[in-house]
């Protein structure tokens, strides 16, 4: 993996977790505007439309650098639409470059031909 692509992958894993819990924060707000005086739908909502588009705009860097089958991407894009979805794809793509670094590591020792 090269170094763009690790970036891309970082930046993806980067705005996931911030992008889901904007998205609960969303949905709690919503809740308290219907059954309070509370009202922070509209502040929260273009938080959480910022981070969604940052999302996919990292998502569709990191789908063209990693080449990732369309089956992966369509996972990472479903993952960005569910409520806690961002956790899980900031486990699988911690993972991912984990290995991503496992592999570079020992083909550099000549311990395999990866």
């Amino acid at each position: 993996m090269d170094l763009k692509t690790a970036t891309s992958l970082r930046r993806l894993r980067l705005v996931s977790a911030p992008e889901a819990i904007s998205f609960l924060l969303l949905l709690v707000c919503s809740v308290l505007k219907r059954t309070t005086e509370f009202n922070a739908v509209p502040v929260m909502g273009m938080i959480h439309g910022v981070l969604f588009v940052l999302y996919v705009v990292f998502w569709a860097d990191a789908w063209n650098r990693a080449k990732w089958p369309l089956k992966t991407a369509a996972l990472y894009f479903v993952l960005s639409v569910l409520p806690t979805g961002g956790f899980f794809a900031d486990r699988r793509l911690r993972r991912e470059a984990e290995d991503a670094v496992i592999a570079s590591r020992a083909r550099k020792e000549g311990v395999v031909g990866a």
